[in-house]
């Protein structure tokens, strides 16, 4: 049954008046649950639902989760107690859907549920790792270390993440620039230049008319044929990436393109081997720890892979073994792996690894966008120097004629 968030006002032993809210399933449990706590209930009654107009609630990004992390495991760290650290947090939290998040997770830690499992009702804000993380603390009662680990991890992919964006904007820019320079020539320039080719008569050069056939295909059904099917492509995609067989196909695609394949394999390591270690520092079994770090691997072929591992390390085998076959690692990542296990520090070992990737990681961005900024703009100086060469020709012709 779906919980309920009730208003409740009570009196404590001493005859103070207190209320507050409570999440549960029925007024009774309401009730139940505040005996516990030495409170008389008086009054408890539903909270009533606001009705409010929103276009969309607010998203809860990586940026709002780690000041979130950081900031709690700061004040565990000063002793303030879970409740309280989630009452202030929820109270300041400039983002009111996390906001509301966490005042939700408060009261289901009043309620008795532990912190992890609280936080395992938010999937969109607080993924199977940080769930995970955090039971490991709880349970090692190292929860203030276990939440700033998790702080320095999130921090670091998100500058990863940020850093690939970044470098994808300008390249982009420019191909937008070039698609429209090039689709005004031909829509609105080259008609003009046609119409006077033809009623001067002239034969045209082979280059002059496969412009003016490409300009008369995108003034007619041609543009709008153009614009659907790649609208059609990219939702075709879109589509098929919902399937297991879709998503498979264009995963293994992408591994095999150049620059971009070799650019996702480096992130996958980096993400692989800093996500296993820091579980297995925070007492994360490692048959438990292969589990999440498949299922956030982003790439269904490394996920793959990575579960296979897992099915091979849990009939006794090496972690080393069956990622050197699976062949989805580079060998350098799986000689280091074996030589972390057979020295017994793997923890330490997949950090090491984790910290030269992320090194990689930025050369690999910085590599694939020296790579396409001159791509492109040769593609723009090519495809616009041929229209204007092409509506050039049939004009030397005349004045070569007239001179004549």
């Amino acid at each position: 049954m779906a919980a309920t968030v009730f208003v409740w006002e009570g009196k404590t032993r001493q005859g103070a008046m207190q209320k507050g809210e409570i999440s549960a399933s029925n007024k009774e449990e309401v009730m139940v649950l505040l005996r516990k706590q030495n409170i008389t209930p008086v009054n408890v009654t539903a909270k009533p639902k606001e009705l409010t107009l929103k276009f969309g609630a607010q998203k809860i990004t990586d940026k709002d989760i780690v000041i979130f992390t950081r900031q709690l495991a700061t004040m565990i760290d000063a002793g303030l107690p879970l409740v309280q650290c989630l009452e202030i947090l929820g109270s300041q939290t400039e983002n009111k859907t996390l906001a509301q998040t966490i005042n939700q997770v408060r009261s289901d830690v009043e309620s008795g549920a532990t912190f992890a499992d609280a936080l395992k009702k938010h999937p969109k804000a607080f993924d199977n790792l940080y769930v995970n993380m955090v039971a490991a603390g709880e349970a090692g009662g190292i929860l203030d270390t276990i939440l700033g680990r998790l702080a320095a991890y999130m921090e670091k992919f998100a500058r990863i993440k940020k850093q690939i964006k970044s470098a994808m904007v300008y390249p982009a820019v420019i191909l937008f620039v070039a698609i429209a320079v090039v689709s005004l020539l031909l829509v609105v320039v080259v008609p003009m230049l046609g119409n006077m080719f033809k009623e001067a008569g002239q034969a045209l050069p082979l280059p002059t008319r496969i412009v003016l056939a490409f300009s008369d295909f995108l003034k007619g059904w041609g543009g709008l044929s153009v614009i659907v099917g790649f609208v059609g492509f990219i939702v075709g995609i879109k589509q098929s990436r919902k399937t297991e067989a879709g998503l498979k196909m264009t995963d293994r695609i992408a591994l095999k393109i150049p620059v971009v394949g070799m650019l996702i394999t480096k992130v996958s390591v980096a993400k692989f081997t800093r996500t296993l270690g820091t579980l297995m520092t925070s007492g994360v079994p490692i048959l438990e720890g292969l589990i999440i770090v498949a299922r956030t691997a982003g790439n269904k072929i490394v996920e793959e892979a990575i579960m296979m591992t897992r099915q091979s390390v849990s009939e006794g085998k090496t972690l080393a073994e069956p990622l050197t076959k699976s062949k989805v690692f580079p060998a350098m990542v799986n000689q280091m792996i074996a030589v972390g296990e057979a020295t017994g520090a793997l923890d330490n070992m997949l950090n090491k690894i984790a910290d030269f990737y992320d090194e990689e990681v930025d050369a690999a961005v910085g590599t694939l966008t020296s790579m396409l900024e001159p791509m492109l703009m040769v593609f723009l100086g090519t495809t616009v120097g041929f229209v204007i060469v092409a509506m050039y020709m049939p004009i030397f012709q005349m004045g070569a004629m007239a001179g004549k």
